[in-house]
C-alpha cells in the first residue's frame, strides 16, 4: 500500500484515546505493570516489516498471575487506542491483533505497540518498525580545498525516504593498495556529506563509495575514481572592487584579489564574472576573463546601479590534465555607471543635413568599431589607453559642438527653431 494510503493503524488515530501516558520513543523491553515480573509477553517482539505488510500480534497474560484474564485487553499504537475489531481472544489469557496493509512507521526508532489490562495499565510493549531497504546512493560529488583534505556529498536514493533509520558510511582506499578507510566527521556541508581532513596521499588516485544500511538491508553505491590533484577548489576571491572608468557612462573596472588557500602550490586560475543591474535577477556571465585579475565591463547601462561577482577555477595544479572546481561566488559587489549627459532616443534631435561630416565612411567605421566594443565586455591583454583616450576626445568634442553650433537648426511646427544635434555615438 502506498505510503500516504491509512491503513488500520492510521484509521484508529481519528478515534480520541483515553489519557495515556504518551510514549514518544519506542525502547526495546517497554515498561510493564507489575512488581519487577513480566505480567504478560508480545509476540513477535521488536518485528521489522515491509510497507504493505500485514502483522499478527499476540499478547499473553502469565497464568500465575492473580486474576491473570485476557478479558479487557486492549492495544495501543503510538498511544492511539486500536479499534476492538482489529483483536480477538485466542483463549482466556491471550488476545491477538491483526494489522494489514502497514504504513511507514512515523517515527524512525520504531512505532509502540502496546497491550493494556481493563484498567489501562500497561502489561507490555513491543517496538513496531516498518519502512523500505535503503536504496544505492549516488551522484557521488568530493573536493579539495587545501590538497590535504577531501570532502564528499552524494543523494540517499531515487525515493530517500525509508521510514527506518538508516546509517550512511563513506568509504575511502587508494586505488591499487591499502585498506578499506571509514570516514568519521559527518554532515560537515549537509545532511549526507562528510570529511576527511588529513593523511591523503598525492599523485594516487582514491576510489570512494557509500553504504546504506537499516533493519532491513543494504545497498552500495557505484565507485567513485578520484585524484585529491584534480578537485581542488578555493575560496571565492576576496576583496573584489568595482569602480567606474572616469566618465565614460557605459564601463566599470572590476578587480579583485587571488584566492590565497593556494599561494604556495604551483597552480593557474581562471575566473568568471557575472553582473546584473540592481532590479533585476538575471545574471550576465563573462566567461573569458582567463586568468587576470581584473577586467573592464563594457556595453553598460548609463546611470545605473550593477552588482558584481567573481568566482575562481583551479587548475593545472602540479600537472594535472583536469580542470578544476569551480569555487562559491564572491559577495556581490555594487557600483553605478555616470549618468548619461547626452540626449537619449526620442530626445528632440535632428537629423543631420547632407553634407554634414558625420555622415562621411569614417564616421560610420568608427559608430561600427564602438557599437561591437559596447557589446562585449573585453577582458583580455589588449591596452585600453588609446581607446580611453578616444572615448574621452569624442565626448569632449561632442560636448563643446552642443555648446558653440548656432547654425543648422531645423523648423518646428511652432515655427521656432532647435539646434541640430550630431549622430549619437
Amino acid at each position: 500500500m502506498p505510503a500516504g494510503r491509512p491503513g488500520p493503524a492510521a484509521q484508529s488515530a481519528r478515534r480520541p484515546p483515553p489519557p495515556l501516558p504518551l510514549l514518544l520513543l519506542c525502547v526495546l523491553g517497554a515498561p510493564r505493570a507489575g512488581s519487577g515480573a513480566d505480567t504478560a509477553v508480545i509476540s513477535p517482539q521488536d518485528p521489522t516489516l515491509l510497507i504493505g505488510s500485514s502483522l499478527q500480534a499476540t499478547c499473553s497474560v502469565h497464568g500465575d498471575t492473580p486474576g491473570a484474564t485476557a478479558e479487557g485487553l486492549y492495544w495501543t499504537l503510538n498511544g492511539r487506542r486500536l479499534p476492538p475489531e482489529l483483536s480477538r481472544m485466542l483463549n482466556a489469557s491471550t488476545m491477538a491483533l491483526a494489522l494489514a496493509n502497514l504504513n511507514g512507521s512515523r517515527q524512525q526508532s520504531g512505532d509502540n505497540l502496546v497491550c493494556h489490562a481493563r484498567d489501562g495499565s500497561i502489561l507490555a510493549g513491543s517496538c513496531l518498525y516498518v519502512g523500505l531497504p535503503p536504496e544505492k546512493p549516488f551522484n557521488i560529488s568530493c573536493w579539495s580545498r587545501n590538497m590535504k583534505d577531501l570532502t564528499c556529498r552524494w543523494t540517499p536514493g531515487a525515493h530517500g525516504e525509508t521510514f527506518l533509520h538508516t546509517n550512511y558510511s563513506l568509504k575511502y582506499k587508494l586505488r591499487w593498495y591499502g585498506q578499506d578507510n571509514t570516514c568519521e566527521e559527518y554532515h560537515t556541508v549537509g545532511p549526507h556529506s562528510c570529511h576527511i581532513p588529513k593523511d591523503l596521499a598525492l599523485f594516487t588516485p582514491y576510489e570512494i563509495w557509500v553504504e546504506a544500511t537499516n533493519r532491513l538491508g543494504s545497498a552500495r553505491s557505484d565507485v567513485l575514481t578520484l585524484d585529491i590533484l584534480d578537485v581542488v577548489t578555493t575560496d571565492p576571491p576576496p576583496d573584489v572592487h568595482v569602480s567606474r572608468v572616469g566618465g565614460l557612462e557605459d564601463q566599470l573596472s572590476v578587480r579583485w584579489v587571488s584566492p590565497p588557500a593556494l599561494k604556495d602550490f604551483l597552480f593557474q586560475a581562471k575566473y568568471q564574472i557575472r553582473y546584473r543591474v540592481e532590479d533585476s535577477v538575471d545574471w550576465k556571465v563573462v566567461d573569458d576573463v582567463s586568468n587576470q585579475t581584473s577586467c573592464r565591463l563594457a556595453g553598460l547601462k548609463p546611470g545605473t546601479v550593477y552588482f558584481v561577482q567573481v568566482r575562481c577555477n583551479p587548475f593545472g595544479i602540479y600537472g594535472s590534465k583536469k580542470a578544476g572546481i569551480w569555487s562559491e561566488w564572491s559577495h556581490p559587489t555594487a557600483a553605478s555607471t555616470p549618468r548619461s549627459e547626452r540626449p537619449g532616443p526620442g530626445g528632440g534631435a535632428c537629423e543631420p543635413r547632407g553634407g554634414e561630416p558625420s555622415s562621411g565612411p569614417v564616421r560610420r567605421e568608427l559608430k561600427q568599431f564602438l557599437g561591437w566594443l559596447k557589446k562585449h565586455a573585453y577582458c583580455s591583454n589588449l591596452s585600453f589607453r588609446l581607446y580611453d583616450q578616444w572615448r574621452a576626445w569624442m565626448q569632449k568634442s561632442h560636448k563643446t559642438r552642443n555648446q558653440h553650433r548656432t547654425r543648422g537648426s531645423c523648423p518646428r511646427a511652432d515655427g521656432a527653431r532647435r539646434e541640430v544635434l550630431p549622430d549619437k555615438l
